[in-house]
């Protein structure tokens, strides 16, 4: 089966998990985020500091954290040939660990951009920054400028890998979904 994959992205905060959780509760089959318990097990029961806002800060192995990220991000995409279901949501991609060390000043092996173009997403959703609706808490540390300036290396990436990501707009949970389940029927089965 040929499936079509679409990635949910955009900066921190934005609303990416519930919309993906909406989606699955609708039927649509959802890969989800997997840095959250990756964050979580690195700080293992340290406590948060109010300068920390990239797990880099805290990981005894930055390359070893990313390495990681990218295999788990690799594996669902790889996955996905599995699913029986017409559309796959990834909520967030393999782009999103190249924005995220560009946007981190990290060193970046071809391997990961090599990785970024052999396993092409379908289609690039992203949702903006959204002030009214961010919160910080112990694994979204960044504050509300630092998740704009990540949204701009997010979309700057997928850009540079030949994506044309579409924008998400602002909304209730309903519409927000409502313009994905439109957006899916207009790029056909």
């Amino acid at each position: 089966m040929s499936n079509k994959r679409i990635v949910i992205t955009g900066g921190p905060g934005t609303g990416k998990t519930v919309l993906i959780s909406s989606l699955e509760e609708n039927g649509f089959y959802c890969f989800h985020e997997v840095i959250r318990t990756m964050t979580l097990d690195a700080l293992n029961g340290k406590p948060v500091d109010e300068l920390l806002v990239n797990p880099i800060d805290f990981v005894d192995d930055a390359k070893s954290f990313n390495d990681e990220l990218i295999s788990a991000r690799l594996k669902h995409f790889t996955n996905g040939k599995n699913i029986d279901k017409m559309h796959l949501f990834y909520d967030r991609g393999l782009p999103d660990v190249i924005a995220y060390m560009n946007y981190f000043n990290q060193p970046i092996e071809k391997r990961y951009n090599d990785l970024c173009l052999e396993n092409r997403y379908d289609e690039v959703l992203i949702l903006p920054p959204w002030k009214d609706i961010y919160v910080q808490d112990n694994e979204r540390m960044e504050n509300f400028e630092q998740a704009c300036g990540i949204h701009e290396h997010l979309e700057k990436t997928y850009i540079d890998l030949g994506y044309k990501p579409i924008e998400i707009p602002f909304g209730t949970i309903e519409n927000r979904l409502q313009f994905v389940v439109d957006l899916i029927e207009k790029i056909g089965e």
